[in-house]
């Protein structure tokens, strides 16, 4: 009888991460099956997911709000079907607020399912307490940086540094950009930027105002400006109606492949802070990054927020490597100068890429890639786990 993995994912950048290790999975034993909630990277990989993600995928506290009843109803149908479904392991990826509903919801049912969890909670960021809660919850933690473990296995917490899978993600795309240009129409002589104002409606909400402002103060100084504008299904007609009005020539990007090479394309990257930071280095693409929540939100995380840094670079470096524009000074007129400033200054541009991707090299765990460290940890939490006798046999759906 196959087993079954259960996966919960409830975010573009954890559908990115639980891809790779999906693939790993299925190579490893091809007799695993796989259920639960995915984005379109897994889907294209033939996940079935049971709704989708674009559900959950908010961020904020004031974001959350008016989404709250479609959230519970999704967390109560997840906890329904899992007890239904009987997988040998969970694997929630990201997404803590959501995840931990489900696993609450599920350990008073007094289900005894493994249950590991990928991408840890950023404690030595803020919210300390994530910590102790995180043993309780979870039987093992995949970590993608390494100086986390301690925060957790002082708890008592089975963790494992598996690495960051953006470097063997952007390792497979071709170098010939030709085809793309064509596909994308730019010019040859364009001068091209690459625009990514987020993967939630929250988010392009509130970037893509700010983004154009700058991009329209840009086409001043560069008319042969063009736009690259990677995105994902959820919110591509909100990003394409939104950049319609402009006068810059743009293309929107989908896919995963397609993404990679528009980052290639590009001379520079104005983007929402996030893992793309990661993907825009792996790339060689210099750029800079911009957030803000809601006016409520912002003045919270002034308060709590203790990290130096927003960008996962500048995070390993300890210092600015990435400029960054978060809550107060994500601003066009801020925005604009550096973007103006590093567009003009090659030589200072590929100095920032150069730095960049000597920090990325601490993502990569040593003699494997992390898709593999990741799905060994999966594997091994199956192999090791004895199932209850009340094990009920599974239907997947993918």
């Amino acid at each position: 009888m196959s087993q079954l993995v259960y996966i919960i994912v409830g975010e573009p950048s954890g559908d990115i991460l639980a891809s790779r290790l999906l693939m790993a999975l299925k190579k490893r034993d091809s007799n695993l099956s796989f259920a639960g909630i995915g984005g379109e990277t897994m889907i294209a990989l033939g996940f079935k997911s049971f709704f989708s993600i674009s559900d959950l995928s908010v961020m904020g506290v004031w974001e959350v709000v008016p989404r709250l009843p479609l959230i519970l109803k999704r967390r109560n149908q997840i906890v329904e079907d899992i007890t239904q479904q009987q997988p040998n392991v969970i694997v929630t990826v990201d997404s803590w607020g959501f995840v931990r509903a489900v696993i609450k919801k599920l350990k008073k049912r007094g289900v005894g399912i493994p249950i590991v969890h990928y991408v840890a909670p950023q404690v030595w960021a803020w919210k300390k307490s994530r910590a102790p809660q995180a043993a309780k919850m979870f039987d093992r933690l995949m970590t993608l940086w390494p100086f986390e473990l301690p925060y957790f296995e002082k708890y008592g917490l089975n963790c494992h540094f598996v690495g960051h899978p953006v470097v063997e993600n952007v390792a497979g795309v071709s170098d010939d950009l030709s085809e793309f240009r064509e596909r994308c129409k730019i010019p040859m002589s364009s001068t091209v930027l690459c625009v990514l104002p987020g993967s939630r409606h929250s988010e392009v909400k509130r970037l893509i105002p700010v983004f154009s402002r700058v991009v329209s103060r840009l086409h001043t100084q560069f008319p042969n400006l063009f736009l690259l504008i990677p995105t994902i299904n959820s919110i591509a007609e909100e990003v394409e109606q939104a950049f319609a009005k402009m006068s810059v020539p743009h293309c929107i990007v989908r896919g995963q492949s397609d993404r990679y090479q528009a980052f290639r394309c590009s001379c520079f990257a104005i983007a929402a802070s996030g893992t793309v930071t990661l993907e825009l280095a792996a790339c060689s693409t210099p750029h800079l990054i911009a957030y803000r929540f809601s006016r409520l939100t912002n003045l919270i995380a002034k308060v709590f927020v203790t990290a130096p840094y927003a960008n996962l670079i500048n995070i390993l470096a300890q210092r600015e490597v990435i400029p960054e524009f978060v809550l107060a000074n994500c601003r066009s007129d801020l925005i604009h100068a550096k973007a103006l400033e590093l567009m003009c200054d090659a030589q200072n541009a590929q100095e920032q890429v150069k730095q960049a991707k000597q920090h990325l090299l601490q993502l990569q765990p040593g003699g494997t890639t992390p898709s593999q460290k990741a799905a060994e940890v999966i594997y091994n939490t199956i192999r090791t786990h004895k199932p209850s006798s009340d094990h009920h046999t599974h239907c997947p759906r993918g």
